[in-house]
């Protein structure tokens, strides 16, 4: 059985293209539950007709920019909370405008018992297939659900829409949505998996941890999905995951200028067609005296380059966000080649 792990759950909140899937009401764990998984092979032809239909409903009312036809469709919970599906359509006109989409995975979840699930689990395919497929749902309301991707090309960029559709009644309502690229300033997840191994080859685990996380990042058309190669690749970064990664709890020291910097989160992510290291760290000064973070951001940027001299060939750029106790934060770009 697939071990359905994900190393870095912290990490997706900051994917500005992913709308949250929001599935069910409460988190009451059901004392005895019953799941179902069925893959395209298992429909019949009418009933994968009827899905396939209603993803290309949902994608032609993105292309058009209909957010309340939309919203209309989506089931309460997640109409209640319609923002994240907005910024998606938003961000991703372009990719859909004047393009074409192709159903390339279709599944079928039903949670036939009579409570909520805190963590529904769903194993799809023969089983120990490398093509098995698994889905790990949280807060999952009794129902039928369906998960169709489609492949969308023709646009300004090939990108992945997930919808998570609901059955009410003999209508599939809208129930989650996500849209991922394929490629990441213009490379795809095995150019980002070799950059990772070379990094890790030379020791240089920073980068190579940095690296494993955007190939994993691509590796997933949405969240909530595993598959046997994901645990592989899992497996593989969690060899490289540095010894000093911070997080919120025990936050990296970064020492400069006679000050000791506390890193809390670190990332990539794509600005503009570049890769971009971002790094937040506990705020030193109020960041309201803007001239003020903004040397302390300086700082903490050539701090981290000097500790990983090896992010210099990673990354175009490097962002530092000094967050205050409040969460309001202050950022700095600095591009690589200006990092001395």
């Amino acid at each position: 059985m697939m071990k359905v792990q994900s190393p870095m759950n912290h990490w997706f909140f900051r994917r500005s293209w992913c709308a949250c899937l929001i599935l069910a009401a409460l988190a009451v764990p059901a004392a005895a539950f019953a799941q179902t998984c069925l893959t395209a092979g298992d429909l019949d032809t009418g009933a994968r007709a009827t899905l396939e239909a209603s993803a290309q409903q949902f994608f032609r009312m993105s292309a058009a920019g209909d957010y309340a036809g939309l919203k209309a469709a989506a089931v309460p919970s997640l109409a209640s909370n319609f923002g994240g599906v907005e910024t998606a359509v938003s961000q991703h006109k372009p990719d859909f405008t004047g393009a074409q989409a192709t159903p390339t995975a279709i599944f079928v979840l039903e949670n036939s018992s009579k409570e909520p699930m805190a963590r529904a689990e769903f194993y799809c395919g023969i089983f120990n297939s490398p093509e098995r497929t698994a889905f790990v749902v949280p807060n999952l309301a009794p129902g039928r659900y369906a998960v169709v991707t489609e492949d969308v090309s023709g646009g300004r960029q090939p990108v992945k829409l997930t919808l998570v559709l609901q059955q009410q009644g003999q209508r599939w309502s809208l129930a989650g949505y996500t849209v991922k690229p394929t490629q990441v300033a213009g490379q795809n997840m095995n150019w980002y998996l070799a950059q990772a191994r070379q990094y890790k080859s030379r020791g240089q685990f920073m980068a190579a941890y940095l690296m494993y996380l955007e190939a994993w990042y691509l590796s997933q058309p949405v969240e909530i999905e595993y598959t046997p190669q994901q645990d592989k690749l899992a497996d593989e970064m969690q060899a490289s995951h540095p010894s000093d990664w911070p997080s919120s709890s025990q936050p990296m020291n970064l020492m400069a200028g006679g000050k000791t910097y506390r890193v809390t989160l670190i990332f990539p992510d794509a600005v503009g067609n570049d890769l971009d290291l971002i790094i937040k760290y506990q705020a030193a000064t109020d960041i309201s005296n803007t001239a003020a973070a903004f040397q302390d951001n300086m700082a903490v940027i050539k701090a981290m380059v000097t500790k990983y001299p090896e992010l210099r060939t990673a990354f175009a750029g490097v962002v530092a966000r000094a967050v205050d106790s409040s969460g309001r934060d202050y950022g700095s770009l600095l591009a690589m080649k200006d990092v001395k």
